[in-house]
């Protein structure tokens, strides 16, 4: 009967230990999470936050860099929030410096057309 109590015991922590390294390997990288933090930062460059929010596109790239590194570590629980937390900061990041970029652009195209106008303006009353 001990020897029995034994098997079984060496068996349950075993499987116990099975158990925890299957978890621990399941964790699955957050790639539609990454693939949509690239695709933020992609449009953030393509509305020309390079030139108008160059930090805070910088700060996206950073955070898309760092959760990158962690996944490309072993990817443990604690690395997967970790990097998913940054992998949506980075998207909110870069969809705010896509924005700001892209009022900044309507303001100078604003401005453009008011001094159009008043130079308009100008030459109609010249000519009166």
């Amino acid at each position: 009967m001990s020897n029995y109590m034994s098997i079984l015991g060496a068996v349950g922590i075993a499987g116990i230990a099975v158990a925890i390294t299957g978890c621990a390997g399941s964790v699955e990288p957050p790639t539609s999470q990454m693939r949509a933090a690239e695709s933020s930062v992609q449009q953030a460059v393509s509305s020309d936050a390079r030139n108008f929010e160059p930090v805070l596109l910088n700060q996206a790239q950073n955070k898309l860099a760092d959760a990158e590194e962690l996944i490309d570590d072993e990817m443990s629980e604690e690395n997967y929030q970790r990097a998913l937390h940054l992998l949506e900061q980075a998207s909110v990041d870069a969809q705010l410096a896509g924005a700001r970029a892209e009022t900044a652009k309507a303001k100078q195209a604003v401005e453009e057309i008011n001094r159009n106008i008043e130079s308009l303006r100008q030459r109609m009353n010249g000519s009166q």
